[in-house]
């Protein structure tokens, strides 16, 4: 369905995969995503000598060994995935599709010139940033790096991004119905397992300054600082998939997972739960991902292998992990009403030119 005339072109940005599971390409990937200044916010001589002295010599082996975990013949689950995304949607829509990773290949760089060669009357391209939620390490850190390569090419097209969608009924609609039939059978509670951020990225993001971490219950008063705040965003996620699924409050929990570092993060770890659930009378278990839309490393092997391993040592008697949005239709239909809505309200996203 795609119109290769059309003046609009959509770009899907995701997070990104090593080209390879060698330890060479793994280190590589690993280098470029920790040393951005929104993942690991210290200053960069400070951040060179812990990622490259410490972190990475020590990481890229073992991070090799999980990527090999999950790797396919089609190579990246992640990277897979969001082809397949791509497919999908564009056959859902006349704009054209295009796709880029915050971190490896292809890059925005390579987007945008691949997009000025194949769309010769494009006048705007459209960056969907796929991270629900808003976050320094995630979503602003693909906005203001998109931002930054299409300013530096000096591209003759215009350049916009779609917000976070984590309270957009489509989305919220596909995510409940993607959890829906795993909730049929037996069990005793629904764990929402978002991607964790250090407790000092949720204060820095917070425009007041005071609110965020600060406030008794910050999540639930009304505050400008929620635009802007993961922790609240999440919990809002979790509330309103609850409440279409019409979960009591003792059927559902929420918490944090891929911690790196000793610094305090987002509370309560996941696998400090899946480790202590068993023993409080949780034996069966559901968990879903939310701050994915494509099945990757976090997903498939750190709750899938890791997570499950957890909890069933711990005395579980069943895990069930949910796969994350990928291709679900629900999702291509939430992806396409968010790009109609983004088009509908062009005021509220000012285009960089």
């Amino acid at each position: 369905m795609m119109n290769s005339n059309s003046k609009k072109v959509i770009l899907i940005m995701n997070l990104g995969s090593p080209d390879s599971t060698s330890v060479k390409d793994v280190r590589r990937y690993l280098n470029e995503f920790l040393m951005d200044e929104r993942v690991i916010d210290i200053p960069k001589i400070p951040r060179a000598l812990l990622v490259k002295g410490i972190i990475v010599p020590f990481r890229a082996p073992s991070s090799a060994k999980a990527y090999r975990s999950i790797w396919t013949e089609n190579g990246s689950p992640l990277i897979h995935l969001t082809y397949q995304l791509q497919a999908a949607l564009q056959q859902s829509t006349d704009y054209p599709i295009e796709v880029c990773m915050r971190y490896g290949t292809p890059s925005p760089e390579f987007a945008f010139k691949n997009i000025q060669e194949k769309y010769p009357s494009v006048e705007e391209v459209i960056l969907f940033p796929l991270y629900p939620h808003y976050a320094m390490s995630s979503y602003e850190t693909a906005v203001e790096y998109g931002k930054k390569i299409f300013e530096k090419g000096n591209y003759p097209f215009k350049f916009s991004v779609i917000n976070t969608f984590y309270t957009n009924e489509a989305y919220i609609h596909a995510l409940s119905q993607s959890i829906a039939p795993h909730l049929e059978e037996d069990y005793d509670l629904l764990l929402f397992s978002y991607h964790g951020i250090p407790e000092r990225h949720v204060k820095k993001t917070d425009p007041t300054k005071k609110h965020c971490l600060n406030v008794a219950d910050c999540c639930n008063v009304d505050s400008v600082a929620h635009e802007y705040c993961y922790r609240h965003q999440v919990f809002m996620t979790s509330s309103l998939v609850a409440a279409e699924l019409q979960l009591p409050k003792d059927k559902f929990t929420t918490s944090f997972q891929s911690r790196l570092g000793r610094d305090e993060w987002l509370k309560p770890y996941t696998a400090a739960r899946l480790k202590e659930l068993p023993k409080e009378g949780v034996k069966k278990i559901v968990v879903v991902c939310p701050a994915f839309v494509s099945d990757c490393l976090e997903t498939i092997e750190e709750m899938g292998e890791e997570g499950r391993e957890f909890f069933m040592e711990a005395g579980g008697e069943s895990f069930t992990l949910i796969p994350c949005l990928n291709t679900a239709p629900l999702w291509i239909k939430a992806m396409n009403l968010l790009i109609e809505n983004h088009l509908q309200n062009q005021d509220s996203n000012v285009p960089v030119s």
